[in-house]
């Protein structure tokens, strides 16, 4: 009986020993008499107590290592202190299991050495404008550089890049004047851009006066030369009613002539109208005055 009970103890522990459960996203490094046997993915795994043995157990997932903060020199001789970030994956296990001592360190120390050799070819306002490119030269050197291990690194990310003390506050200072210097190209530009526009109005408004003002006065001249022509139209008129009038009386030459003088007197009166006697008129005019001696004398 005491036998079938240790029997039932071994048989449990070899079982326990032979049976593993992988779990998802992991797998086992199993070696055998401390030689690589084999790589068991997720799920149940047999292996032989006493001579398999589980090396390691490897992540599959990507994974993420923050690189100590480093403070690397400039090409213009100023010291930053530069945070990394590097996210990796593990694309074969024995390689990073076997290849390398700590797949992690080296990671590490590769970036360090990657970051200060860049950094060192730049000027300090091109490390602020180049985190891009600073951070794809790393992917690909870090990302060549572990291939041997059985490792991509799919992404390098520097969370923050510290200037000194009084670097920081030179770059305030330039950045604050930076900004006072655009607030009064900005303002400068608002007032000439004013200027503009008033000067604009006072020509528009000038134009449009003006043009009033020929309106006006093309009105008034149109009105002033109708004026003109209505009273030229009644005197004309006024002077065939008086030659109807003579000419159905049938009057005598001296009659004709003394009518045409009362009509010129009252074409005269006018302000614009000018009346010019033809010299043939004179002899009319010395007529009229002999009869107007001989009228006198009657009378007498």
């Amino acid at each position: 009986m005491a036998f079938l009970l240790i029997l039932l103890v071994i048989i449990l522990v070899i079982a326990f020993k032979s049976i593993k459960i992988v779990k998802q996203a992991e797998v086992y490094v199993i070696e055998r008499l401390g030689k690589f046997s084999k790589v068991a993915d997720a799920g149940l795994t047999i292996i032989i107590p006493f001579f398999d043995h589980v090396r390691s157990v490897v992540s599959l997932k990507q994974q993420t290592m923050d690189v100590p903060p480093q403070g690397v020199i400039t090409k213009d001789n100023v010291t930053i202190t530069i945070d990394t970030v590097v996210f990796y994956q593990i694309t074969d296990p024995a390689k990073a299991v076997y290849e390398i001592q700590s797949l992690k360190k080296g990671i590490e120390y590769l970036a360090i050495t990657t970051i200060r050799d860049i950094i060192g070819k730049m000027d300090l306002d091109e490390t602020f404008s180049s985190r891009d490119s600073i951070n794809d030269q790393l992917r690909v050197v870090l990302d060549e550089a572990t291939d041997r291990w059985g490792c991509k690194v799919d992404r390098v990310e520097i969370k923050d890049i510290t200037p000194p003390a009084d670097i920081r506050d030179a770059m305030e200072k330039e950045m604050n004047a930076e900004r006072n210097k655009r607030a009064l190209i900005l303002e400068s530009e608002a007032q000439r851009q004013s200027a503009i526009m008033i000067a604009e109005g006072k020509k528009q408004a000038a134009i449009l006066e003006a043009e009033a003002d020929k309106e006006a006065r093309i009105t008034r001249a149109a009105g002033e030369a109708q004026a003109i022509k209505e009273v030229a139209d009644a005197k004309a008129k006024e002077i065939q009613m008086v030659y109807e009038a003579i000419k159905n009386a049938n009057p005598d030459d001296k009659l004709v002539q003394l009518k045409s003088l009362e009509a010129l007197e009252k074409v005269a009166e006018g302000e614009a109208n000018k009346v010019f006697i033809p010299f043939e008129a004179t002899s009319a005019l010395s007529s009229l005055g002999a009869i107007k001696e001989v009228m006198k004398d009657d009378k007498k």
